[in-house]
């Protein structure tokens, strides 16, 4: 009787096993900081809809440090899915990392700007403002991502002002091993920062002056893509699914995104 008991046991530890590693497969994601804090709140419901576990590594859409999304997959790092900027993930079809036909926007992005809580307000309300404010600014942050990139090469010099602000510029490293823009601005190391909208708003410490002028803004969406490689290219679908669905609507504009749907 005992021993019957035992079998029957270990056997409902063996099926309740294969359970586990049937509904509980790994889905590993890569993702930049812009959508992260709605990927962040809603992962646990995606986790409990489908049974699958993420697992998550941060890093950059663009750049060359060895936490860049580009570097580690170029670098044999494993990933189902990656969530980025558009353009980036434009760029990692064409190099083969990503299939091209699954690339799906998720939101649209703008540029924001963030001084110090307490600090007087700088004026950013057009590109004459703006231009004058940098001008005028002791230092400027922005980060070492999409939005950095962008301001550092390519809105510096429509302003016109690329040499005189060269010198007071500080570019940030971000997550992982980094922080946001806002958290130094918030510590008082730069006058006025600059980054994605969704990465400023609710960081404590700081004021947030809006979107910079619309002739400023480089048009930036984030979009979900599955990896060329991918072992589990099934749930990463589903995933860019449930993070495109209208019902997330709310949670992206809580996040100071605009959505794609």
């Amino acid at each position: 009787m005992i021993i019957k008991a035992l079998r029957q046991f270990w056997f409902c530890v063996g099926i309740a096993t294969f359970a586990a590693q049937v509904f509980a497969a790994d889905l590993r994601v890569m993702i930049s900081a812009g959508f992260y804090g709605v990927y962040e709140q809603m992962a646990p419901e995606f986790e409990r809809q489908t049974g699958y576990k993420l697992i998550t590594t941060r890093g950059p859409s663009i750049g060359d440090s060895p936490e860049a999304i580009p570097t580690r997959l170029a670098g044999g790092q494993q990933a189902d899915l990656v969530i980025l900027d558009g353009e980036s993930a434009e760029n990692l079809a064409k190099l083969g990392f990503v299939k091209p036909d699954s690339i799906a926007i998720l939101a649209f992005s703008q540029i924001g700007a963030a001084i110090k809580q307490g600090t007087p307000k700088l004026d950013i309300s057009n590109v004459e403002q703006f231009r004058k404010t940098l001008l005028a600014a002791k230092s400027i942050a922005y980060s070492d991502s999409g939005s950095g990139t962008y301001i550092a090469n390519q809105m510096f010099g429509k302003l016109g002002i690329q040499d005189q602000v060269k010198d007071k510029s500080i570019k940030v490293r971000g997550p992982p091993s980094g922080e946001s823009v806002a958290a130094v601005v918030a510590r008082g190391e730069a006058e006025i920062g600059f980054q994605q909208v969704s990465e400023i708003i609710h960081t404590p410490g700081i004021t947030y002056l809006g979107p910079i002028p619309k002739a400023m803004q480089p048009g930036f969406s984030f979009a979900a893509g599955v990896t060329s490689n991918s072992i589990q290219a099934k749930g990463a679908s589903e995933l860019i699914q449930f993070l495109s669905a209208p019902s997330m609507g709310p949670v992206i504009s809580k996040a100071g995104l605009i959505p794609a749907r």
